[in-house]
Formats: structure tokens, C-alpha cells, sequence
């Protein structure tokens, strides 16, 4: 596979020679004077469209993450997670990507008059046809059924002011787009890392075909409503594919993809110990003690690239440490024996503050700071300074307590109660304020994995084999340090089975990812698992309960006056899936249930208010 890192100078410049000829597309998607350079003299040589294409990457950003999901510890934005959604007059998701659209679609109608020989810019080609289903996606994720857009726009067109298309109909043009886009690319082998390939279109092809697939079976047309009254109906187009086709085919595409060898995943462990996880998320020079590198990463299949000189992520990823767990995730990553907490003679329980880090998953010890133990900040001075990989903690020259103590003094600090998060925060001595730029993971190889062992045990109605487990899920579970699933392990408990296992390990590998509220709702439970209250930190009967802070003895970690909700005062459940631990009388409570109204409707945001004036052929999504 190339090197991204090699050419990355000019594969921005490349960008921003793009930008600078498409940017009177943007401008026209605003319904302003189209730039006469665009469409007169470009798309004229091979070049040109390659171009053009390479302008398209630059859609591909920084996503927002999960808070205040049933897996979240942070509570700064609890409305979505609590389903407290009010119809809103515009949203950035259909405004962007209805303008992103035109780009593609310019690029694909301007490969019919391409005066060369059209395998010169098959690759560019169908980049724009990836590019057509990645965007009609993110809507349909987010809206069910759209306009379906495969023109680039002019004001007089009718697609301005149609009725939405049903989401079969979307999901049937994003499927069509994907196969072009897979016959049209090159290999993996042949792209610079980081740009679409056909293995990449594989992948995203077959999150699709997963999402709808569960979807169509979980969630059915429940949120369609009739597209006479309400909703984008329920139209669908003749070949559509049944449930059973689409995980069939979900599960022949990524296992296609782990044939290639086109990816692999990412295992430091050798070299950088338990907590090798950490580094795969926040890979840039100096970000690790190994001097490894972007180009050392393998695992991210689409991804957006940033550069610290030429394109910034400009995202303070590190001061918000959004990734921060709730006590259901910590009592949802495993032991190293494979087995859950309520289950593993190797679990140390939670009197100690350190009892519960020992002896599991080592994402849980990547991603999630352990009490007491020694963590380097960032840049010159937060938390202490960035790391010093030639020094010890003790030897570092600077005059600070770099032990981690949980934040338990009080809720309206908003982020990092209970345990702090690490995923996506850097330790980078260099990097101040919002100049970390380590690539974002869109789709990954450990994605891919998930997606063939969630498929097959779909199709099997619940069964899997032990030899389908060991090419997907046990791969992840062996760099994270737990022992393979199979059948015979969870055998002896009732409450546990492979559906479940198999949603677990997805709970665990993909958090802070931006799939956790998509996932919840394919599976049709979103109401069921996110009503529930929320809670963090052990506190009652444990060393927490009266602990004095190392860091500064004259207060105590634990403060019950700042948690108004208090403690959990019986036994909880947390989950639709049996084999996640109840939580337990003395768990500090970050939310109530109560508090939480997450229904069917939810599902689909409602269609923007400012759309619907432009074009009255735009019905709502029922319940909104």
C-alpha cells in the first residue's frame, strides 16, 4: 500500500488546486453566479478530473461524538441522548450534504464528454459515484427517506421541489452508486493511503447493507410514515433486496475484504504494552514513544486526512475527552478470560480504586484513565505538559502531580465525571490548544470484522461457528488482550448468547466513533436502552466513599453534596441484553430514567422547517 505521508504536500496542494477551480460549484449550489472558469475550460484532461476528485476528500471530516448515550459519561449535551428533540428551522446535515452532492454529480455528467480514453478516469469516476452514496447515507441516517439527487443542479430543475423519495428508493441508488464506484476504483495497493479504493467501497457497501438489513428487520416501516400525509412512504423499487440478500451480501463483502489482505489491525502490543490502543487514534509525529507514524496504520479504511501545516484538524478533541465511559460500558468490556464482569473469577470487584482495571480488556486500559496511575497532558503546560518519551514522570523537570484522580466533587462540571476518556486525546508536547491533526477514523478494518460476525449470526438466527468467529471477532479480542469467544465459553450461563456477545464487542470497539445512536436504533431498541438511568463511579462501600485526594489532602475525592440525583439505591438494569451486569445500590447517578422520553419517532430527525417553506412537496417525519 503507498504512503500517504510521502506525498502529502501534494496531495493537499492537489486539494487546494481543486478547491480553487470547483469553487464556483459551491457557489452555485448557493444559487450564485456560477465561476465561467469551471465549466468552460475545465474537466478537459485526465488530470483535471483526478483533480476534481481529490476535491471530494475534503468532505470527509472530523464527526461529532456520542455524548450522552447510554454508554456516555459526559452530560454537556444531554437533550439527544434523552430524546428531548424540538423540530429545528435549518440542519447543517441536509444543508452539506445537498450541497456536497453537485460536485460528484458534475464530475460523473462530465466524464460523458471526456475526449480521452475513459479508463484514464475511471479512478476519478467512481471516487464521485463513492462519493454520491456516502452523501445521500449520511442523509438517510439521519432523515429516512430524501430527494434523490444524481443531477448537479441548476435553479430551474425539479428535483429543487420534488416529494422525497422513499428510503428503499435511497438505499437502492446508494447500492447502484457503490457497485459502479467498486467496478471503477483501483485496489488498495494502488491508492495512496487514505484515498477510496475499491476494497474501501466494498466496506462502506457493506455497512450499508448491514444498517438496512437490521433496519428492515428490526425497525421495519415504523418510522415511514404513508408519504401522503406524513413521512417519504414506503415505495420500492422492483429487485429490491430482502433482509436475508442484504446480510448475505454484507457478510460475502467483508469477507472479501479480510481475503485481501488490503488491511490489518493495528498491534503495538509488543512494543508499546497494554494501553497500544491509545496510540492508534492519536498517530502523528511525536505522538507516541516508538516514533510510529500515520503510515504505520493499516487499519483505517476511510478516514480524513489532516495535516498539521495544511490542513488542521482545528478540533480541541483533547481538552473535551468526550470518550469518557458510564458505568454500563465499564461493566460491558470483558475480562481477560472473555468472560463479563458478573461472571469472571478473574474480576477484583470494586472496593479499591483500582480493583475494577485489573485483569481486563486492554481497550478499557487504552481508553480510560486508571485512578492513581501517572498520565502525561498535553502541549507546554495543560495537565502537567505533553509527553517526554526520553523521561520519567518523576524526572521530567516539571513540578506537577501527574496521577490521574477521578472527578467526583460535582455534576456541573459536565465532562469526565467518574472516569476520564482517553480515545482521541493527545499527550503531543508540540500540539497546543486545537492543533492535534491525527487522521479521523470514518470505517475501519475492525469495523469490517464486526460487520461479517454480526451478519452471520443474523442469518443464523442467532448461531455462529467457532471457525466465523475466530476470522472476525477474535482477531479484535486478541490484540485487546481477551480470550477468544466461542461456543463453549458462554455455554454455562443463561444470560448470555452470541447476538448479544456479538453487539458487545461492537458497544466496546466502535464507542466514540459516531455509531452508538445508529446502531441502537437498526437494532430497534433505541427507546428501550436509552430510557434508562445512567450512572458512573461506585461510590457507597467503597474506598471512594471516604478517600481524602491524594492531590489535595484537605478535601476528599468524593463530594455527595455536588450530585443532587445522589446514589442508585437498588439494583438496576441496564440493558435490553441480559448478559451486561445490573448495576448495583451505590453507583453515583449521572441521569435518571425519568428524565428520558426516547420513542419511535426519534428515530429519524425531523425535516428541516426552512426546507419545507422552500419546497412544500417535503412532508414530515411522523411525530414531529
Amino acid at each position: 500500500m503507498k504512503n500517504i505521508n510521502i506525498n502529502v504536500k501534494t496531495l493537499f496542494l492537489s486539494l487546494l488546486l481543486s478547491g480553487f477551480f470547483l469553487v464556483g460549484c459551491e457557489q452555485y449550489l448557493d444559487q450564485d453566479p456560477q465561476d465561467s472558469v469551471t465549466e468552460a475550460v475545465y474537466f478537459k484532461t485526465a488530470e483535471q478530473f483526478e483533480n476534481a476528485s481529490n476535491y471530494f476528500y475534503t468532505r470527509l471530516s472530523y464527526e461529532d461524538i456520542e455524548e450522552a448515550s447510554d454508554l456516555s459519561g459526559n452530560y454537556t449535551t444531554p437533550d439527544y441522548g434523552q430524546g428531548l428533540i424540538a423540530p429545528v428551522d435549518s440542519d447543517d446535515i441536509w444543508k452539506k450534504n445537498y450541497s456536497y452532492l453537485r460536485a460528484p454529480n458534475q464530475l460523473i455528467e462530465k466524464a460523458v464528454d471526456f475526449p480521452g480514453d475513459p479508463l484514464d478516469i475511471s479512478a476519478p469516476v467512481g471516487t464521485a459515484y463513492f462519493f454520491r452514496a456516502w452523501h445521500h447515507f449520511t442523509l438517510l441516517q439521519r432523515f429516512g427517506g430524501v430527494p434523490i439527487v444524481t443531477r448537479a443542479l441548476d435553479v430551474s430543475f425539479e428535483e429543487l421541489y420534488a416529494p422525497r423519495n422513499s428510503r428503499y428508493e435511497v438505499i437502492f441508488q446508494i447500492l447502484s452508486d457503490l457497485d459502479v464506484a467498486i467496478a471503477k476504483l483501483p485496489t488498495a495497493n494502488n491508492v495512496e493511503q487514505g484515498k477510496i479504493s475499491t476494497e474501501a467501497a466494498k466496506a462502506f457497501k457493506a455497512r450499508v447493507l448491514l444498517y438496512e438489513g437490521t433496519w428492515d428487520k428490526y425497525v421495519g416501516e415504523a418510522t415511514d410514515g404513508d408519504g401522503i400525509n406524513s413521512g417519504a412512504g414506503s415505495a420500492k423499487p422492483a429487485g429490491y433486496p430482502n433482509t436475508t440478500a442484504m446480510l448475505t451480501e454484507a457478510k460475502q463483502l467483508a469477507l472479501e475484504i479480510i481475503n485481501s489482505g488490503a488491511y490489518e489491525l493495528w498491534d503495538q502490543r509488543s512494543a508499546l504494552g497494554e494501553d497500544h490502543l491509545f496510540y492508534l487514534f492519536n498517530l502523528e509525529e511525536g505522538s507516541n514513544p516508538i516514533g510510529l507514524t500515520k503510515a504505520d496504520n493499516k487499519e483505517f479504511i476511510i478516514q480524513a486526512v489532516y495535516d498539521f501545516s495544511f490542513r488542521n484538524l482545528n478540533k480541541n478533541t483533547s481538552h473535551a475527552k468526550p470518550v469518557t465511559p458510564s458505568r454500563e460500558l465499564m461493566d460491558t468490556y470483558l475480562c481477560i478470560d472473555g468472560l463479563p464482569v458478573q461472571h469472571s473469577p478473574l474480576f477484583q470487584g470494586y472496593d479499591n480504586m483500582t480493583d475494577e482495571f485489573q485483569n481486563r480488556d486492554f481497550r478499557l486500559k487504552s481508553f480510560v484513565k486508571e485512578p492513581l496511575k501517572e498520565y502525561w497532558g498535553r502541549g507546554n503546560s495543560i495537565d502537567g505538559g505533553g509527553a517526554q518519551y526520553d523521561k520519567t514522570f518523576a524526572t521530567s523537570g516539571v513540578n506537577f502531580d501527574y496521577r490521574y484522580v477521578p472527578e467526583l466533587s460535582t455534576i456541573s462540571v459536565g465532562r469526565n465525571i467518574g472516569y476520564q476518556g482517553r480515545k482521541f486525546v493527545s499527550e503531543q508536547k508540540n500540539r497546543e490548544g486545537n492543533s492535534a491533526s491525527p487522521n479521523w477514523p470514518l470505517l475501519r478494518y475492525a469495523e469490517v470484522l464486526l460487520i461479517y460476525a454480526e451478519a452471520t449470526v443474523e442469518l443464523g438466527n442467532g448461531a455462529i461457528s467457532d471457525a466465523d468467529l475466530d476470522i472476525s471477532i477474535n482477531k479484535i479480542r486478541e490484540r485487546s488482550g481477551v480470550a477468544p469467544l466461542t461456543n463453549a465459553l458462554i455455554a454455562p450461563f443463561t444470560d448470555l448468547n452470541m447476538l448479544g456477545e456479538v453487539r458487545r464487542e461492537r458497544s466496546i470497539e466502535l464507542f466514540g466513533e459516531n455509531v452508538r445512536f445508529d446502531d441502537l436504533m437498526r437494532w430497534g431498541i433505541a427507546e428501550d436502552e436509552l430510557n434508562r438511568t445512567v450512572s458512573l463511579t461506585y461510590i457507597a462501600g467503597t474506598e471512594y466513599e471516604t478517600a481524602d485526594n491524594p492531590k489535595n489532602p484537605s478535601s476528599k475525592i468524593y463530594n455527595p453534596n455536588g450530585f443532587p440525583l445522589g446514589l442508585t439505591t437498588s439494583e438496576i438494569s441496564v440493558s435490553t441484553y441480559s448478559g451486561i451486569a445490573t448495576t448495583k445500590p451505590g453507583a453515583l447517578i449521572l441521569d435518571i430514567g425519568a428524565n428520558r422520553n426516547w420513542t419511535k419517532a426519534r428515530y429519524l430527525s425531523g425535516i428541516p422547517i426552512d426546507e419545507m417553506k422552500l419546497n412544500p412537496e417535503l412532508l414530515q417525519n411522523p411525530g414531529w
